[in-house]
Parts: C-alpha cells; sequence; structure tokens
C-alpha cells in the first residue's frame, strides 16, 4: 500500500518538522497546497484565485488525494470546507465554520446554548457609526466580524475612542471584508446575517477582568474529545497584548470540565464536525463568571510546541488523523516537559529595526537551552509598521516556545534568553 497525500495550506518549515514527527507520518507524505506568501504572507486574500489555484493543483496531481488540512487562521480556515467538499473529502460544512467564524453570528449561536456566558454584544457599520449613538455603554471593545490576529480591535472608553476606531476600521476593514464576502456567496446564509456582511463590525461588553483560556479537541463523528487547555496570559494598554501561552492550564478542573461541556453544546448547536477547532474562554475567580471569548475552526499552531513538550505530540496528530477519518491517539502523555509556553517579545513604538539577532545566535542559544525553540518575526532594515498582521496595540518581535519543570523554571529561561536576544531598534 502506498502512501497517503496529505495536502497542507500554506506549508511552512517550522510546521513541517513537526508533521514529520507525528506517529504514523512514514506512511504519509505532506505535500504544499497554495504558496504561503499568497494565503498568508499578504494583506491582499483573492480568494477566487486561491481556490482556482488550488484546484489546478490537485485536479493535476497524478496520486490520491487523501486529505486537505490547514493550521492558518483566514482565509485558510474558510477556503478549507469549500476545497474538502468539492474533492469529498471529511470536514465540516461551509455554514458551520462560517457560523464560528463570522463573530456577529457566532455570538446569536451562543446566546442559544450559554447565554450566561455572552457577553452584550450589537452590529456596527462603521461607515454609518459616526451618526448613530454608541452600540453600547462605555467601555467596549470593537472589531471586523471577521478578521485574525487581533487586527483592527480597539477597546473604546469615549466618544474620541470610538471615532478614531471607526476611521482605522473603515481604512482597513476592505483586507476582510472582500474575500469574507467572497466566501459568504458561497453559502446558505440566514436574513440576519446577510445584512451584517464583512463590511461590518461586532461591539462587545468588556471581559477582560479573569483568566483567559483556550480548550483544544476535535469533532469526529458527532463525538467531541477535548485533549488540553491552555491559559493564555495578556499585558499592555488594557491587557490588549498576548505576553505567553502556558499549558497545562493552571484554572481549577471543575471549570475546565464546564467549559468542555459548553464547548460540546455549542459546537452541536452549529452542526460542526470533522474537524479540530479550539475556543477561548474567560474566567472570573471572585464571581465565579465564565465567558466564552471566541470559537476557532482548526487546531492552534502556537500551541503545536507546547503539546509537543509536554504530551509527547502536537495538536497537528489530531489536525490530520481526523482529516484521514480515523480517530486519534492523541495526547499520548509521554512528552520530556512538565510545563510548556509560548512567550511573544513584543514592542509597543513603531521603530526602524536596525539590527536582529543572526541566525548562528539563535541556533547557539536554542543548542544551550534544553527544549527551546525560537523565531524571529522581523527583518533587519524593516520597520515595525510594515510587519504584516499585527494587533492594533503592539508589534511582535521574537516568539520564544520554551519547555521545563514548572512555570517559575520556564519564566527564568525565557528572561535569559531575552537578555541574549540582541536586537536594535531606531525611532
Amino acid at each position: 500500500m502506498g502512501k497517503q497525500n496529505v495536502f497542507v495550506v500554506g506549508l511552512d518549515a517550522f510546521n513541517q518538522a513537526l508533521l514529520e514527527q507525528l506517529r504514523g507520518a512514514e506512511r504519509l507524505t505532506f505535500r504544499p497546497l497554495l504558496d504561503i506568501n499568497s494565503v498568508v504572507h499578504t494583506r491582499d486574500y483573492d480568494i477566487p484565485q486561491l481556490l482556482q489555484q488550488a484546484r489546478g493543483q490537485l485536479d493535476a496531481f497524478p496520486g490520491t488525494i487523501d486529505a486537505i488540512v490547514g493550521y492558518w487562521d483566514f482565509p485558510t480556515s474558510t477556503i478549507l470546507p469549500v476545497l474538502r467538499q468539492q474533492y469529498q473529502l471529511p470536514g465540516p460544512s461551509l455554514e458551520s465554520v462560517l457560523r464560528c467564524e463570522h463573530k456577529y453570528w457566532a455570538r446569536l449561536e451562543q446566546q442559544q446554548v450559554a447565554p450566561q456566558e455572552t457577553p452584550a454584544f450589537a452590529p456596527v457599520n462603521p461607515f454609518t457609526g459616526d451618526q448613530q449613538p454608541p452600540p453600547l455603554p462605555f467601555p467596549f471593545w470593537i472589531k471586523p466580524v471577521r478578521a485574525h490576529s487581533s487586527q483592527l480591535g480597539y477597546r473604546v472608553n469615549t466618544m474620541d475612542d470610538y471615532h478614531h476606531a471607526l476611521g482605522c476600521i473603515r481604512d482597513g476593514i476592505h483586507m476582510f471584508a472582500v474575500p469574507f464576502n467572497t466566501l459568504l456567496a458561497k453559502a446558505q446564509l440566514p436574513e440576519e446575517i446577510i445584512r451584517i456582511d464583512g463590511w461590518h463590525c461586532i461591539a462587545e461588553e468588556i471581559i477582560s477582568q479573569g483568566r483567559q483560556c483556550t480548550i483544544e479537541g476535535y469533532m469526529l463523528n458527532g463525538e467531541v474529545t477535548i485533549y488540553g487547555v491552555v491559559d493564555s496570559l495578556r499585558e499592555g494598554v488594557a491587557h490588549s497584548s498576548f505576553s505567553r501561552y502556558q499549558y497545562p492550564s493552571s484554572l481549577p478542573q471543575g471549570v475546565q470540565d464546564t467549559m468542555m461541556n459548553d464547548a460540546q453544546r455549542f459546537l452541536q448547536q452549529v452542526g460542526f464536525d470533522n474537524s479540530p477547532f479550539n475556543i477561548e474562554f474567560y474566567y472570573h475567580d471572585d464571581r465565579e463568571q465564565l465567558w466564552m471569548l471566541e470559537v476557532n475552526t482548526r487546531c492552534s499552531k502556537s500551541h503545536s510546541p507546547l503539546f509537543a513538550m509536554v504530551d509527547g505530540a502536537s495538536n497537528l496528530q489530531a489536525m490530520v488523523d481526523v482529516a484521514l477519518g480515523h480517530p486519534p491517539d492523541f495526547p499520548p502523555q509521554g512528552g520530556p516537559c512538565q510545563v510548556a509556553g509560548k512567550f511573544m517579545l513584543r514592542e509597543t513604538q513603531d521603530a526602524l529595526v536596525e539590527r536582529v539577532p543572526t541566525l548562528t545566535e539563535v541556533h547557539r542559544l536554542e543548542a544551550n537551552m534544553q527544549h527551546c525553540l525560537i523565531q524571529i518575526e522581523p527583518l533587519q532594515g524593516q520597520r515595525l509598521s510594515e510587519m504584516l498582521h499585527q494587533d492594533s496595540y503592539s508589534y511582535e518581535v521574537a516568539t520564544l516556545f520554551i519547555g521545563g519543570e514548572s512555570a517559575e523554571d520556564i519564566e527564568a529561561k525565557a528572561e535569559s534568553i531575552k537578555q541574549q536576544l540582541h536586537f536594535r531598534f531606531s525611532p
């Protein structure tokens, strides 16, 4: 029996190395589908061109097409169901994916199954919002109904903040609205969603008090399996930017159980099946209040090395096995570390990048510290504001994946590496 062919949208070297380490990888061939520069490292998502290019590549392939997978956010997560349907591969329907990814539609569905976990929300047309009263009492968040990486998301405390946010959103929303509307046109939509298309925003009650975490799992043939809970720590203006992800979560088991039950009810409500997913929650200890924040229709690539360090295999195992139609043996509970974290090093002011750590310096640091992976984000000579897909309040300049014996251990390792990463910026 020949190897099975798994096509990976936007395959990159970092994640290919993780894929090649999966159990059963010797029976698979991972093949790139769509160039990463056209589907990830761009501000111009040409959906018709991307679909045409993907179909051309798949139709010309002489072997079997056994699975199509992806770990990137929009538009990868939304074109996957379109391609899988055409090639009769397992996966969620486009409509079920959109019920999760369209932030306003997701809130409507969430109200049906977990009203106590749903913040106050309202749709906003950014092109007429200046002419209307604020949609919610201050403070609130406003963001497009579809974006990613916290882009065009703003905390609004005053009318001046509101007008500033609307102006910024009007200037940038086309990057998401045009491709998202192309994909919305391929789905059967209810009337209330047809009216709130990709040119719209959602305003939401502030729910940033408490502890944020993400549950990860998969749906296979109607059954939900949760394989991990990851804590998310924030920093910066109004805790607007992530500082690190840490696995496993320190939340009480009872809270984790409630999140898992609510996740299952939501996914069954929207008809989601045969795919990995991750769902973000906030938990307020003092009030014992749980909030459901966001549903993502993919595994989190940010968490992949963390699962590999702690459990012995990355969550990409679940992504690939479910796409091939069989239950993953995941997690294996056999990793070398007790705790692992992804640390994001950030700058809050725009600057010219005069120097970045060299590959030799990075490899030396990785070699000298066990269970450590380092990614440098900007290029030398680049302005931070020229970097793609940054949030509205900071610029991510480096990513550290670190495993160790405890939270204190990985924090100390991260601080040591930060001191040895020699960046130089000029205003």
